[in-house]
């Protein structure tokens, strides 16, 4: 299947240099955000972490009062919602930064370009 590109007043080869200037922005962004730290914390504090932009936990402090040998669901529960928050933080930030970068190009609906 052919895709054919809508001409909008520019050559096509200002816009393949639009495409490798954005590839090269985009690139150098996920190198940024992967190297980014974020904490977040769950449970009123009782459990806090950092996590990577590449989403790899880097540390989990857990509060003493909140281990209750007795109530080990509720830390377990406290630590799901620490993982999924700092997932979460993280795809977040990468989705809204790097649709920043596109926001104000003119660029063409390309089926599977993903922008």
């Amino acid at each position: 299947m052919k895709v054919r590109i809508p001409n909008q007043g520019g050559s096509q080869k200002q816009m393949l240099q639009q495409f490798q200037q954005l590839q090269e922005n985009m690139q150098k962004k996920q190198e940024e955000l992967e190297a980014k730290e974020y904490e977040v914390t769950a449970g009123g504090g009782m459990v806090k972490m950092v996590i990577s932009g590449k989403k790899e936990v880097k540390s989990i402090k857990i509060a003493p009062e909140a281990i209750d040998p007795e109530d080990i669901e509720m830390l377990e529960d406290m630590l799901t919602a620490a993982v999924n928050e700092a997932i979460s933080k993280v795809e977040s930030e990468a989705e809204h930064e790097m649709g920043a970068l596109t926001s104000g190009m003119n660029l063409p609906n390309i089926p599977g370009l993903g922008l």
